[in-house]
Formats: C-alpha cells, sequence, structure tokens
C-alpha cells in the first residue's frame, strides 16, 4: 500500500480513536482540534463491551478495561430510594460477552493520544473542508490559514458540525429532544454506595463510581433549550434533586461549582443520505446525534472509527471505493441505535403521575423476570463485534467464553 495520509477534524472520543485506528494500519494522521488544548472536561463515558472489542482492533481494550470501577449491583431507583430493578456487571458480561465500563473521559483521551505521534494532535487549529476530493482529486482543508490535502478527510466535529452543514446542505439539524443534561465528577463519598440510575417525574439522576475512587454523576430535566439557572447549575440542582435518595444529597454537598457541566440534549432529526461525500467520512455526533439513554453515543463514534479503517484496510486504501461500504455498514445500524435510545428518552421524560406510576410498575414486572431482563434493550447493540481480525484482549477471551456459555444455556431453556 501507498502513504497514505489523513486529516481528522475534531479531537474529542470518535476523532482520536479513528485517528488511531487509521495509524494502526499505517496512515499518517493529523487531528485538528480549534479547542487549546485536550483537557476533556469532567464527566465520565460508558464504554460497553462493543466498544471495548472495537478498541481491541488496535491494543486499547485492555487498558479501558482497567479503568472498569463499579463491579457490583446496580439498578433503577425511585427518589424515594425504591429499587425498580437490579442487575449486575456480571449479568452483561454472561449476556453481551463483557462488563459495562465507565471511565472518566480525560483517561480514555489519554490512552488515545499516546497511540499517535508526537505532533499529530494539532489543538487551537479551528479547520474548515474547502474541497471534499473525489476519485483522483485529494480532500482539501483549510487550518489556521493553511492549504492541507489528504486523501481522507474524518469529520468528526461534533453535534452541530461544520462539515455535515457543507457537504449536506438543508439537512435538518439535529433537533433538541426537550430535556437538558449535567455532569459531574465528584472525589471519594464517605459511605459507599451501589451504582444506580433514579427515574423522577420529568427527571433522572445516576450515580457511578470511577475506578479511582472519584464518582461520576449525571442528571436530565425537562426543560426549555438553551437554559441556565440565575443562581448557578450547582443551585438548579440542589433545588431539582436535593430530597432524593442517598447519596444523591451528599454528591450535591461535595459537588465544585465551577465543575457542574450543563449540555441540552440533541438527536438526529433524520438519517443523513449518506455518511459521506467525495473523500470525507461523517464520524460520531457529526454523523448519528443521539439521546444518552442507551450509554452509546461515544460507542457508536468507536464502531464508526474501527469500521471505517477496517474497510478502508479491505480496499487498499481507495477511499471512493472504501467510503459507499462505510456508510452501508453504519447508517442503518446507527440510525437503530438513535431510534431505540431516544424511545427510552421519552420514557424518562413522561412527568404526569398516572404515566410515572405506570411506567414503575412496568418496569417491577420486568425486573421479576431476573436480572437479565433489564438489559435486553441493549441487545443487538453492545454485543456487536468489529469486521476481521480482533487483536484479542486476555478480557476478551474471557469474555467471549462466559458469552459462549450463556448462550448455550439460554438455549437449552
Amino acid at each position: 500500500m501507498r502513504d497514505l495520509s489523513a486529516i481528522v477534524i475534531g479531537g474529542g472520543i470518535g476523532g482520536l480513536t479513528a485517528a488511531a485506528a487509521l495509524r494502526h494500519r499505517g496512515w499518517t494522521v493529523t487531528v485538528l482540534e480549534r479547542a487549546a488544548a485536550l483537557e476533556p472536561v469532567g464527566a465520565g463515558i460508558a464504554l460497553a463491551p462493543n466498544a471495548q472489542r472495537a478498541l481491541d482492533t488496535f491494543g486499547a481494550g485492555d487498558a479501558v478495561r482497567a479503568m472498569a470501577g463499579w463491579q457490583a449491583e446496580g439498578g433503577l431507583r425511585l427518589p424515594g430510594g425504591r429499587w425498580l430493578s437490579r442487575t449486575s456487571n456480571e449479568a452483561a458480561a454472561a449476556r453481551f460477552g463483557g462488563p459495562v465500563v465507565v471511565a472518566h473521559r480525560a483517561e480514555l483521551v489519554r490512552l488515545l493520544v499516546s497511540l499517535l505521534p508526537e505532533g499529530a494532535v494539532r489543538t487551537g487549529t479551528p479547520a474548515a473542508l474547502t474541497d471534499p476530493g473525489g476519485p483522483g482529486r485529494p480532500a482539501e482543508v483549510t487550518a489556521a490559514g493553511e492549504r492541507l490535502t489528504a486523501d481522507l478527510v474524518v469529520a468528526a466535529d461534533g453535534i452541530h458540525s461544520a462539515v455535515r452543514g457543507a457537504l449536506f446542505p438543508g439537512h435538518p439539524a439535529p433537533r433538541y429532544a426537550g430535556f437538558t443534561c449535567w455532569r459531574l465528577v465528584v472525589p471519594r463519598p464517605r459511605q459507599p454506595f451501589p451504582a444506580h440510575e433514579t427515574w423522577g417525574r420529568g427527571r433522572i439522576w445516576g450515580t457511578v463510581p470511577l475506578h479511582d475512587g472519584r464518582v461520576y454523576a449525571y442528571a436530565q430535566a425537562n426543560a426549555p433549550a438553551r437554559g441556565h439557572s440565575p443562581d448557578g447549575e450547582l443551585a438548579e440542582l440542589r433545588r431539582l434533586f436535593g430530597d432524593w435518595h442517598h447519596p444523591v444529597p451528599g454528591i450535591l454537598a461535595a459537588a465544585d461549582p465551577a465543575a457542574v457541566l450543563r449540555n441540552d440534549i440533541h438527536a438526529s432529526a433524520a438519517p443523513l443520505p449518506a455518511y459521506h461525500h467525495g473523500r470525507v467520512a461523517l464520524l460520531g455526533d457529526a454523523a448519528h446525534a443521539m439521546t444518552p439513554h442507551l450509554g452509546q453515543g461515544g460507542c457508536q463514534a468507536i464502531e464508526d472509527a474501527v469500521v471505517l479503517a477496517h474497510l478502508l484496510d479491505e480496499a487498499d486504501g481507495d477511499v471512493p471505493r472504501a467510503l459507499p461500504a462505510y456508510t452501508g455498514a453504519r447508517l442503518p445500524r446507527t440510525m437503530d441505535v438513535v431510534r431505540r435510545s431516544g424511545r427510552i428518552g421519552r420514557l424518562t421524560a413522561l412527568s404526569s403521575v398516572p404515566a410515572c406510576a405506570l411506567r414503575a410498575a412496568a418496569i417491577s414486572v420486568l425486573d421479576r423476570l431476573g436480572p437479565a431482563a433489564a438489559l435486553r434493550s441493549l441487545d443487538g447493540v453492545a454485543d456487536w463485534r468489529p469486521p476481521g481480525r480482533t487483536y484479542a484482549a486476555r478480557t476478551e477471551t474471557r469474555s467471549t467464553e462466559a458469552h459462549s456459555a450463556e448462550a448455550r444455556s439460554r438455549e437449552g431453556q
């Protein structure tokens, strides 16, 4: 294969995964990130087994598994503390071939950057697509006044992607889902607690221990778009969630007001015509923004990156030949995840007393079927495996054996 070059626009999880996956296959990669530094915000990211297996294809899966902080029970609760359903990472591992890992985004970013050569990531460098390229013609990007060309451009520039707008003008942008989200990380609590997500009337709260002893928490509430609290976001969280069950009040008491993040949630309004044009591939939120309710936003971006690298490898670097296959492989799957996540999001947004009571009763009935029943929403998602050879991790081998044993058990029932 001749020397091949790629420019990645966006230094988030999806963009860095694409850079690492392409670099692993011999590409020369440059990542252009508009932020002044790769200093990820204080938030966690859920990495289900599908994302871990994708990361295995270039040797990063075991490092992610080492970030796991919760290996016990958890589940879904009501604001007063009553458990609606319980499950465990053991049940997830049996069903999907591995546990769900919740890691700090900063750790994942550091891991991915460590797989790239010095100087491959250029921060403080806004980039604009000036020519998508085509057969016999490279793609062209302008960055900080400099004209750059490459065999491939990967657009990983997020929900409000400028590249997507340039490639598909007039296509509806992702729309506001009707709720906003807060995220925060706090120090180790005095009292241990099980990981949980709690559903109230038009509000949810989640708390997950990280492997270093800190706690990642997230919250959601129905709210108008582009809102903010005049007294600060921590004050708003205390107003909305301060009387919920342990450990919520303690988490709020330990939080730094300056470290609370608030973001409106957007999701794709309609499928794009394609995830590529010319020599440009769209990836992650730029292609398929989704609500966070399946924990798959980052996971699907990681899948995108690994499938893209695999298909380019299969095509011997022939970008115009590989990119239609990329759209064919990724568009149907990711839009299915968008729809499934959106359905759960609408369920969490219910706010009337009768609707919430009916929701709680239905979840309780489901829980009586066993801990695996609560995991059914991830069937066909978390059990995904990357195409081609996986550079199998030690944990992956054991997880696969457990998954196979569970599958045989289900078949025998």
